[in-house]
């Protein structure tokens, strides 16, 4: 394992220079799940919530979060996204949502935080426009799946990278 990279001799946090570093295509996906009650997992599948689109407007909260990401958490590099996707998969017998974020760009340093940061509010924003309905939502399991570009090159979480 490396070591820390945000601290300078004198132990201060400082962010990480990254100009002499090349510019490549970088990549990343991070996946998180929402677990929600019955009537809720139907509302929003059946697209009859009464705060309206759901996953829509969970969506654009993912991708306008990934693109602010910088302004989140401190030592992270403002990032020119070249593109950011968010995708669901439903899980009927659980009734649970899994959100995906990708992101990606052309740069110095990577954007798995970028993602990370898409899909955390892609469930939050699910979560906020459910709330009425249930508050025992639970949001879980939110991790880097995949990254590529730089120097550290193809990453892919196993089963077992939670653990």
């Amino acid at each position: 394992m490396g070591e820390f990279t945000h601290f300078n001799k004198e132990g201060n946090a400082v962010m990480v220079d990254v100009h002499a570093k090349d510019d490549t295509y970088r990549v990343a996906v991070a996946a998180g799940k929402i677990y929600v009650n019955k009537e809720v997992y139907a509302a929003i599948k059946g697209h009859s919530a009464k705060k309206g689109d759901v996953l829509g407007v969970a969506r654009i909260a993912g991708i306008m979060a990934a693109k602010k990401n910088s302004e989140l958490i401190p030592l992270c590099h403002i990032i020119a996204l070249t593109d950011c996707e968010i995708r669901y998969e439903m899980h009927d017998e659980e009734h649970s949502i899994e959100a995906f974020c990708k992101t990606s760009c052309i740069g110095k340093t990577g954007v798995e935080m970028e993602a990370m940061t898409g899909v955390s509010v892609t469930l939050l924003t699910i979560y906020d426009m459910c709330k009425a309905m249930d508050r025992g939502m639970r949001i879980t399991d939110i991790h880097l799946m995949e990254k590529d570009g730089g120097k550290s090159g193809h990453y892919v979480c196993e089963e077992s990278c939670s653990d």
